[in-house]
């Protein structure tokens, strides 16, 4: 596979069962290296998108290719090209560690040479070796999470699959599995499926989103959090009328717009959303304009600071009007409410 090639390339996938789709025309493509969150509420299709890809269920039409091998016709050479990590994985309650860890590179053809070396680097960088004789069944969460990483990543595929890798654990436990991941970053390509967005928002280069098994988002957070969002939101409280303010938004710069509006409360103050166009910080603009007019009192302007969870939902509302839907690979794909 060339250094240009993607490492993983989807167009036009289908599944159904029994006469339901629960996934519909997908395309995306992931590049070598990248390390891509994969988003949608439950019931969505990640799952079963996922395990398309690594050749556990088939497609009823359309195409995968992971490291420029297609999924369906070469199935075998297609796990040995992935590390899978599903949800709740099922390891063995009576094994050490070790031992488990030494069976599963066995499994995946490694050499005795290698293997011992290779344990130990994973346990190391697992955060394993306390643990390392210690029987599965009896270990905590957050350390057979972490195992259940290590297995992914034992014969140092190109292509890493977590579904929900961090589920369960407690923040602590997170922080370790996110710095675990990003350290895979541009070594190995890794699809990640999570709820926890934050998460995801710190570890991904980009993020997919599908709702009812359609991509309906992709591209990177802060571009998704520009297009779905727009570039700034303010959060403003005062005293004073909102046309007033609107003339004097206007004379500050013609991209901001009022877009919500409380009543006043009991003490006259008016909560308002103001947006803009452009990604220019207009805070203290708003801030002079405002002190200098005597028909207005300010409580507080804060500039909003977006979050994924906000892209997630603004992506995943019921209804859908079809903007774009460029080839796979294209920076930003939006289907718009």
């Amino acid at each position: 596979m060339s250094d240009s090639q993607p490492a993983i390339v989807v167009e036009n996938l289908v599944k159904t069962f029994a006469g339901v789709t629960a996934v519909s025309n997908v395309s995306f493509s992931v590049a070598q290296g990248e390390i891509l969150g994969f988003l949608g509420p439950n019931g969505a299709g990640k799952s079963t998108t996922m395990r398309i890809l690594t050749g556990y269920l088939p497609a009823s039409s359309g195409t995968a290719t992971l490291c420029g091998i297609p999924v369906a016709s070469r199935p075998d050479e297609i796990k040995r090209l992935i590390g899978y990590m599903p949800e709740n994985n099922p390891l063995p309650e009576d094994m050490r560690v070790a031992e488990y860890l030494y069976y599963r590179g066995r499994l995946k053809e490694m050499s005795r040479r290698k293997l011992g070396p290779r344990i130990d680097e994973l346990l190391e960088l697992c955060d394993l070796k306390q643990v390392r004789h210690r029987i599965i069944g009896k270990l905590s969460k957050g350390y057979r999470q972490r195992v259940g990483i290590a297995e992914a990543i034992l014969a140092e595929p190109p292509v890493i699959i977590m579904d929900e890798p961090t589920i369960g654990l407690d923040p602590h436990q997170i922080f370790i599995v996110r710095d675990l991941i990003a350290r895979l970053r541009g070594r190995m390509t890794v699809i990640i499926s999570s709820h926890i967005l934050p998460e995801i928002e710190k570890t991904c280069d980009r993020v997919l989103i599908i709702n009812q098994g359609r991509v309906v988002a992709s591209g990177e957070p802060e571009a998704l959090k520009r297009e779905l969002l727009g570039p700034a939101r303010y959060d403003v409280e005062l005293i004073g009328e909102s046309a007033d303010f609107a003339a004097v938004l206007a004379g500050i710069d013609s991209s901001l717009q009022i877009t919500s509006e409380e009543v006043p409360e009991d003490d006259g103050f008016r909560s308002l959303i103001v947006n803009a166009d452009r990604d220019e910080d207009f805070s203290e603009p708003m801030i002079r304009a405002i002190a200098a007019d005597p028909r207005f009192r300010l409580r507080a302007l804060r500039r909003a600071h977006p979050t994924l969870e906000d892209v997630f939902l603004a992506a995943t509302k019921r209804s859908w009007d079809v903007i774009d839907r460029p080839a796979a690979g294209q920076k930003v794909e939006i289907l718009k409410n």
